[in-house]
């Protein structure tokens, strides 16, 4: 019986590196895997899932059309990256995959963005999906785990502005709640 995964942790947790393992590990048994990914993560190119490793590969594009794509390719699995950005009604389409097609959907993305607050894509795949599991890293500055996407310029955290702009190490360092509450209390001074 396939299911819904929400596999989801901040950046830098290797969620890109897993998408293209899970690939490769279908297409070794010649088993057929459809990767999609948000068109708003362009940094390496549109439709390109790309890990901090240098590893890259091809994607379609997440929209509203995905239930059809997956119809007409009939796949044995289907990955997503970049969860996060996804519309409550992808996300629907997603379970639907899953429960009128029996095929598994396994979703990867961040839970909140620099805020702490979610995005409209992780939360309706808390509410929707059958199985949930997080991807651990370490803080930037410490030994604990983060849970954090603390956004920084020039060299400060920042905690305003835009919910989604898009970076990797440039603009974001994953950090524990210590951490980020440290650094969100020296952004107010």
């Amino acid at each position: 019986m396939a299911k819904l995964y929400y596999r989801y942790g901040t950046m830098n947790s290797g969620k890109s590196i897993d998408i293209l393992k899970i690939a490769n590990n279908y297409e070794e048994q010649g088993k057929k895997v459809l990767i999609f990914t948000s068109a708003i993560d362009d940094r390496h190119g549109v439709g390109k899932i790309t890990s901090r490793v240098g590893i890259q590969r091809d994607a379609l594009l997440l929209d509203e059309t995905v239930y059809d794509k997956v119809l007409a390719e009939k796949p044995d699995c289907v990955v997503i990256d970049e969860g996060q950005f996804a519309s409550s009604e992808i996300i629907d389409q997603l379970a639907a995959i899953v429960d009128e097609q029996d095929i598994p959907v396994i979703v990867y993305g961040l839970m909140t963005d620099f805020q702490g607050d979610m995005f409209e894509g992780s939360k309706r795949l808390l509410e929707l999906a059958d199985r949930i599991e997080e991807i651990k890293t370490i803080c930037w500055y410490c030994k604990s785990k983060a849970r954090f996407n603390t956004r920084f310029k020039d060299g400060k955290a920042v905690f305003t502005g835009e919910q989604i702009e898009i970076g990797g190490n440039d603009k974001y360092l994953p950090l524990c709640r210590k951490c980020y509450m440290r650094e969100k209390l020296a952004s107010q001074a």
